[in-house]
């Protein structure tokens, strides 16, 4: 029926709106919001909803209402006719507008007859309805059985997957057992064969070690017998060196008394006509060997047979010299007893020739030299004034020790930590002048002014003052003398260029704290008696190492230091010394003069050509002192200066090479270039004098 045909085209077109395009899910509740909102939009009529109007509308119309199986029949008719489906629905609209236009007769009847189409078009669309369920129905069935086909054929696939699989497991496992089993039947081979090796190598190693065990045993034996062989000489040749050593100190001990009896000699000076200069000389030669012989026994162990026979023979030349001596002042004394008997003889003559005719009188002739001039001979003593002078500065440093001594033995902690902090205060700013710049140097010159005037400096962090103790100031004023002292021992004496700023410090404070420079001139002249200059004299009943000591050297479990050492800490004191007291602070008061200037540098040039010179010592000591302050000494003393050098040369410098032995020319080396500086008439100025270009850095 052509009805029939236009159902499908219907539902062809209501498939192709937007309504058929809609996509329908079972799980549709699960969607939440957006599906309920598809539900309850507002319906849209199809495109060809036109179309129905346009076609079923008037052919009612036209024909009266049939019954309702030719109506039914009309309509599958009509549908089925695929010419009168129209492209537009523009005839609804039509039709739409020309009904008003119709009279009230016309009116009721096409009232009448839109309500059977109305009816007619309620049955079709049942129909429609039907149409489409089915047609869904089957898409649903088509989609069911070809998902069933898919899940079937996917089923498929994974089944026989799983079998490849599950074959190529087993194919693989076999293969990996297979190779483990060769693995290990490789593995097992190799431990077998490395363990059988180790085996031999091991019986071989068994072997070898009892051969070695064998050797070492023997030569274990045989060196503990050499070093028990050796422990034994060494023990005999220590007892033979102790009795040595000791032999060699009651040598010294003899040579040093017999000495001191040439110097008890001086009292028959005027009866003598030989000068005792030559005793005296000899007998320090003779003193300075034996010392040598100790020294150098003590640097490389314990002195030999040779060491001890040289000091014997040097013992018996001082007793020869000793018997001679006293010889010539036996002789002396007879000459001088002839000479007085004579004398009382002429007188008597004379008083009895007097009576004659006239008085006759003669004068006596003084005893001249050979030259017309009278024999000087030098001193060994120092002077008496300097000798007090040297003691009251010692007395003076030791009442300072007494002054301070509650600080240094309590046993307060607080007390224990102010007096490490006024120590620290006090020479650390000491340790740190060098060759800084001036500017530095005034730094530390102030910090140290500072803690001496009793103000707050600051010391590792903290606040440290004078103030804080009774005995503060007493105890920063010593340790402060004594770190200046032990600076010219140690830095000047590595780094000659150190003396002048170190100097110059030292001469400020000393201009400003005069207790501070006693305390310096009480350091140098204990642990360089040469620079007063003293030579302390061996008492009777004085320890050796006692008198070491005295002489400057440092003994240390009764070994003395090496004497290169002991000239090198005696020339840094000696040079500090020369460069104090030609040095000024330039800061400081200049209309006041020098608390200890070149005038004690004279004196100490002037008593020091009047001793006995020392072997080694005196020509380092007077090398060093004049290179240091022989330009300032010039520029001083000018001609008189130039004099005491033509004496040095011309006089003393031939009494230094007398006494000084082949090992001991490096001192008089110098000191003889250094004296060559007469041919020049100029004494060039020190190296690392402070210059005023060194104030402005």
């Amino acid at each position: 029926m052509p009805s029939e045909g236009r159902c499908w085209e219907t539902l062809q077109a209501l498939r192709n709106s937007s309504k058929g395009r809609l996509c329908y899910h079972r799980d549709w509740l699960l969607r939440g919001e957006d599906a309920l909102e598809e539900c309850v939009s507002l319906p849209k009529l199809s495109p060809y909803s036109g179309w129905v109007v346009d076609h079923i509308l008037p052919y009612k119309q036209e024909n009266p209402i049939p019954s309702e199986a030719s109506l039914s029949s009309g309509s599958a008719s009509a549908l089925e006719q695929p010419s009168v489906v129209p492209k537009s629905p523009v005839g609804s609209s039509a039709l739409s507008t020309a009904l008003p236009a119709t009279p009230n007769g016309a009116q009721s009847k096409q009232e009448s007859q839109h309500t059977e189409s109305m009816a007619l078009q309620s049955s079709r669309g049942i129909r429609v309805e039907g149409c489409i369920r089915m047609y869904e129905l089957v898409h649903r069935m088509k989609g069911t059985e070809g998902l069933r086909q898919w899940q079937e054929e996917q089923e498929r696939k994974v089944r026989a997957l799983s079998e490849m699989a599950s074959e190529q497991l087993k194919r693989f496992d076999e293969l990996k057992e297979l190779k483990q089993h060769k693995e290990f039947q490789d593995l097992r081979e190799v431990i077998e064969k490395s363990t059988r090796e180790a085996l031999g190598h091991q019986e071989k190693l068994k072997a070898e070690h009892r051969h070695r065990a064998k050797i070492l045993n023997l030569k274990l034996r045989e060196a503990e017998q050499q070093r028990l062989k050796q422990a034994e000489q060494e023990r005999l040749r220590r007892e033979e060196g102790q009795v040595r050593l000791q032999s060699l100190y009651t040598l010294q001990e003899e040579v040093l008394q017999l000495n001191q009896q040439l110097d008890t000699s001086e009292q028959h000076k005027d009866l003598l006509k030989v000068d005792l200069a030559a005793f005296r000389t000899r007998g320090n030669q003779l003193c300075s060997l034996i010392s040598g012989i100790i020294r150098t026994t003590s640097e490389s162990g314990y002195p030999t047979a040779e060491n001890q026979a040289e000091a014997e023979r040097a013992l018996q030349e001082m007793r020869d010299l000793l018997r001679n001596l006293g010889q010539e002042i036996t002789r002396a004394c007879e000459d001088k007893k002839r000479q007085d008997e004579e004398e009382a003889q002429a007188k008597l003559q004379a008083s009895q020739t007097h009576q004659g005719p006239g008085p006759h009188t003669q004068s006596p002739v003084p005893n001249q030299g050979p030259g017309g001039t009278r024999n000087e001979d030098l001193q060994v003593k120092v002077q008496d004034s300097t000798m007090q002078w040297y003691q009251q500065l010692q007395d003076a440093s030791a009442q300072c020790v007494l002054a301070f001594e509650g600080l240094t033995s309590s046993k307060d902690s607080q007390a224990k930590k102010i007096k490490m902090d006024l120590q620290k205060a006090a020479t650390i700013p000491v340790s740190q002048i060098s060759t800084i710049a001036g500017s530095k140097l005034k730094e530390v010159f102030d910090k140290i002014h500072s803690l001496l005037s009793g103000k707050p400096v600051q010391s590792g962090g903290r606040s440290v003052s004078v103030t804080l103790n009774p005995q503060g100031l007493d105890f920063v004023q010593y340790k402060l003398a004594e770190k200046f002292v032990k600076q010219g021992e140690e830095e000047v004496a590595s780094h000659h260029e150190a003396a002048f700023p170190i100097a110059v410090v030292a001469s400020g404070i000393w201009e400003l704290h005069p207790r501070v420079g006693d305390l310096i001139l009480a350091h140098l002249h204990k642990k360089c008696p040469y620079s007063v200059p003293f030579y302390p004299a061996f008492k009777e009943g004085m320890a050796l190492e006692d008198y070491q000591r005295m002489l400057g050297y440092q003994v240390k479990d009764s070994k003395v230091e090496q004497q290169d050492n002991f000239l090198k800490r005696m020339s840094g004191m000696i040079r500090l010394y020369a460069a104090i007291i030609q040095l000024r602070w330039p800061y400081g008061n200049q209309q006041e003069i020098h608390p200890h200037g070149l005038n004690h540098g004279w004196r100490w040039l002037a008593q020091i050509l009047n001793m006995e010179p020392l072997s080694d010592v005196t020509a380092t000591l007077l090398f060093d002192f004049l290179e240091v302050c022989g330009n300032a000494l010039m520029k001083q003393y000018q001609v008189q200066f130039w004099k005491m050098i033509l004496l040095i040369k011309e006089d003393y410098f031939p009494r230094i090479e007398a006494i000084t032995s082949s090992g001991q020319m490096g001192s008089f080396i110098r000191l003889k270039q250094f004296l060559e500086c007469l041919q020049r008439k100029e004494i060039p100025v020190p190296k690392g004098f402070l210059t005023s270009s060194f104030w402005r850095s």
